[in-house]
């Protein structure tokens, strides 16, 4: 196996798993608690707790998948590591917005933040997996926009 290939199966696809799974694990929950509440303390505690459980949660499914000897995936501690990290990464990042009080504001700035984070799964998809950027665009908003009616939907009485 070259060592590219090693890289991309140790650290950037660990990463990548995390990076969506937070990403997408907390969408629907943050979003649907501030739209059905209009409080900004409440959506950043939401956001930080799923952060916190889908990051321990992803990071222990990593590492306790495979001892990383037999498929060539690596040390199982440093898989769990990079993926549970990611995960608390991809959902704290549009969390952190509904630290300021003003709900308009907030919401906002995380939608924005949202915008970011699919920009950015695009590009590390173009760029480490030989897709293109706006199929890969495609993919990553696809799934954004299912939580996010998902969320929408929530909050309806």
């Amino acid at each position: 196996m070259s060592e590219e290939h090693t890289f991309l199966l140790q650290r950037v696809q660990p990463a990548m798993v995390g990076l969506i799974d937070g990403s997408l694990s907390t969408l629907a929950p943050i979003f649907a608690v501030v739209l059905a509440s209009h409080d900004t303390r409440y959506a950043f505690i939401a956001g930080l707790a799923t952060s916190l459980g889908a990051g321990i949660s992803m990071g222990f499914s990593e590492g306790l998948s495979d001892t990383g000897e037999l498929t060539g995936r690596g040390s199982p501690w440093a898989r769990g590591s990079i993926t549970g990290g990611g995960t608390f990464l991809g959902g704290i990042l549009h969390s952190l917005p509904f630290l300021i009080s003003n709900y308009h504001v907030a919401l906002s700035f995380a939608v924005a933040i949202v915008g970011v984070e699919l920009l950015t799964l695009a590009y590390l998809r173009w760029k480490f997996f030989s897709d293109t950027f706006v199929r890969a665009l495609g993919i990553v908003t696809d799934d954004q926009k299912t939580l996010l009616r998902l969320a929408v939907a929530a909050r309806a009485p």
